[in-house]
């Protein structure tokens, strides 16, 4: 069963693709597959690698405006030169799937509902898979990177979890590991 025979739904994503990078390409495909499978709406909106920084804002803008399209995604990486905080500002936060905008990284960090990024939700799924109740758990999140590391924390903090953040200047990373244990 899908979204349009449980609920009546058909809620629509795009997706915007910039240049041709194959592992993207890949990534991005997939998305509109597993879309199809569950009854989303997918528009692929592929764009050649050098699109204009404002090119791909006025998309973005477009998509916005678009009552068909629920959600949006920029696949990272852009190509250079593009400024990648500006294009992840411009999507509309109630369609940022990724929850990588600054309104939703806030809400995040807040406790407040918000579109979350899809990595750091996972992980938080396997985590309570084995161990439903994290309360007071001890956790070492090792990367800060914006699209799982600080998700992942925030995620933690918000299960009630002793979060310890860990990175590539953090001294004795196999220690925390220990600690944590």
């Amino acid at each position: 069963a899908d979204l349009r025979q449980l609920y009546g739904l058909s809620p629509g994503l795009a997706a915007i693709l910039v240049g041709d990078d194959p592992a993207s390409r890949l990534y991005v495909r997939n998305k509109e597959r597993a879309c199809a499978g569950v009854g989303l709406r997918s528009a692929g909106v592929n764009l050649p690698a050098d699109t204009s920084e404002a090119a791909l804002l006025a998309q973005i803008e477009r998509l916005n405006a678009d009552d068909e399209v629920d959600g949006i995604l920029v696949q990272l990486p852009l190509p250079g030169g593009i400024d990648v905080r500006r294009v992840i500002a411009a999507v509309d936060p109630e369609k940022d799937v990724d929850g990588f905008h600054p309104v939703n990284v806030g809400r995040l960090w807040s406790g407040a509902r918000g579109l979350v990024p899809c990595t750091a939700e996972g992980c938080m799924l396997l985590l309570r898979s084995v161990e439903p109740e994290l309360s007071r758990a001890r956790a070492v999140v090792f990367g800060r990177s914006e699209v799982v590391g600080r998700p992942l924390a925030a995620l933690l903090l918000a299960a009630s979890c002793t979060v310890t953040l860990a990175h590539s200047r953090t001294r004795d990373p196999a220690a925390l590991r220990e600690s944590a244990a």
